[in-house]
């Protein structure tokens, strides 16, 4: 076995140690989570048995927050988690989420989040995963109809009917998250979080540190870019929707930003690291409060995402694998300008 220079401790089997647990909010989960969207649609072909045996190989290695949604295959990714943490309910921190209303083959076509909407979405939820709770229920955006009080108050009597365990808001606004805090704990905000989208930085993450409130970056890997693996839009199949939803990643914007992921490739082979797994450990070195789900549909990937959790790198190595992806100069923005519409900024 050889020493690691990104460790400076023996390099670990392939199958990594499991991944500790940590609070998140009121609850318990592994460091890193696992985004299932991907095993349902918008990445491409699915098979749900990998998808389920990838899931099985998550809660073994400790990798226990599923992070799944109302809306991922129009209810079949909740129903795929369910069948997939059968048996094994008590090792899973099953995060979903709702508040989306996405009655067709798009992305959306608004958002609900008024106090009947919040229980009838939390018994859809419970019924498709097939269980008796929810660990953590987020609302996927922020409603502009509907006050974040009167959805915070709804899910504060989830809580308190033990229908839910805490809850969530994703991609809020520091404002909106103290407005929701003060009627309910918030347990956790999720939200985009990684070297090439670094807004949260600003103001955010300070503000859930101050109140206590657990950040769950979704897309930490950038989509896959940051793994260094993409190269053109070519590699992305017809139903992929990096091919047509994602700014960053046309012809023009990718072609600009392809010369970043070389760089954090350099600095990682330096380190002895793959890019991606430079790229969660610079995420998890942000704080023990952070907990990125990168999503995959591989049991292989996942245990590679998974070893990240076990890197200690020095300030200094931190500070070269984020000077690789300059935020400030990612060319294009991280959602088409109807998504980014649905932000509460």
């Amino acid at each position: 076995m050889t020493r690691s220079p990104a460790t400076g401790t023996t390099d670990r089997p392939a199958n990594p140690a499991r991944v500790p647990a940590a609070p998140l909010g009121p609850l318990g989960a592994g460091r890193q989570g696992l985004g299932c969207l991907g095993m349902s649609e918008f990445y491409g072909p699915v098979d749900p048995a990998e998808a389920t045996r990838t899931i099985r190989e998550a809660l073994d290695l400790g990798v226990t927050l599923l992070d799944t949604a109302d809306v991922y295959g129009h209810g079949a990714n909740e129903e795929l988690v369910g069948r997939a943490v059968a048996g094994r309910r008590d090792e899973a921190v099953i995060s979903t989420k709702f508040g989306v209303v996405r009655p067709g083959p798009g992305v959306g076509t608004g958002i609900r989040a008024d106090a009947a909407y919040v229980a009838q979405a939390c018994e859809a939820s419970l019924r498709r995963l097939g269980v008796d709770h929810i660990d953590l229920f987020t609302l996927t955006r922020i409603s502009a109809g509907t006050p974040v009080e009167e959805t915070a108050g709804a899910l504060g009597e989830l809580v308190a009917a033990g229908k839910i365990r805490g809850y969530g808001l994703s991609e809020a606004a520091p404002a909106t998250i103290r407005r929701a805090h003060a009627v309910a704990p918030v347990a956790a905000l999720q939200t985009e979080w990684s070297l090439w989208s670094r807004d949260i930085e600003r103001e955010t993450v300070g503000v859930c540190r101050e109140l206590g409130i657990a950040v769950v970056p979704y897309a930490p890997l950038g989509r896959g870019f940051l793994t260094g693996r993409i190269r053109s839009v070519e590699q992305f199949g017809e139903a992929d929707f990096r091919r047509f939803g994602l700014p960053r990643f046309e012809p023009d914007n990718l072609a600009a930003n392809l010369p970043m992921a070389e760089r954090l490739t350099e600095v990682a082979a330096a380190l002895g690291l793959r890019p991606g797994a430079a790229a969660l450990a610079w995420l998890h070195h942000q704080g023990d409060d952070v907990f990125p789900i990168p999503g995959t549909k591989s049991p292989a990937k996942l245990a590679e995402n998974a070893a990240a959790v076990h890197l200690s790198l020095t300030p200094r190595q931190l500070d070269e694998i984020a000077a690789a992806v300059p935020a400030d100069r990612v060319s294009g923005e991280r959602w088409n300008s109807e998504s980014m519409s649905y932000l509460d900024r």
